[in-house]
């Protein structure tokens, strides 16, 4: 556990989440702002810092962020990797991001309008 890391906090009971799934070595929690409803972060207990370091930790969390995905009929299932990738929290985590037609929610990538200002 890191300290200084609110997700490391949250896994040791430290700090709150509203936690929607659990398992041994993994949990999933409602982020404090879901980008659209049923958004959800997963978590591993193990402090890793992105999805490069412990390729088995990282495949492990997906391995719990697939058994979410499967009950929804379309989601994103994304992760960064440093901070030029909108990485936040320096804490492995994997977003599930339900999705419905015509839901307007644009991804990192997705090409945006720019307007002179």
């Amino acid at each position: 556990m890191t300290a200084a890391c609110v997700f490391c906090r949250i896994v040791a009971g430290h700090a709150p989440a509203d936690v929607v799934s659990e398992w041994e070595d993994v949990i999933a929690i409602r982020p404090l702002n879901p980008v659209t409803p049923g958004h959800v972060l997963v978590i591993p207990h193990t402090h890793v810092p992105d999805v490069g370091e412990l390729p088995g930790v990282s495949a492990r969390t997906m391995a719990c962020a697939a058994e979410l995905a499967a009950e929804l009929p379309a989601a994103n299932v994304i992760t960064s990797k440093g901070t030029a990738a909108t990485q936040t929290v320096a804490h492995l985590h994997l977003h599930i991001v339900p999705r419905t037609a015509g839901d307007d929610l644009p991804l990192p990538w997705t090409p945006q309008q720019h307007t002179a200002g």
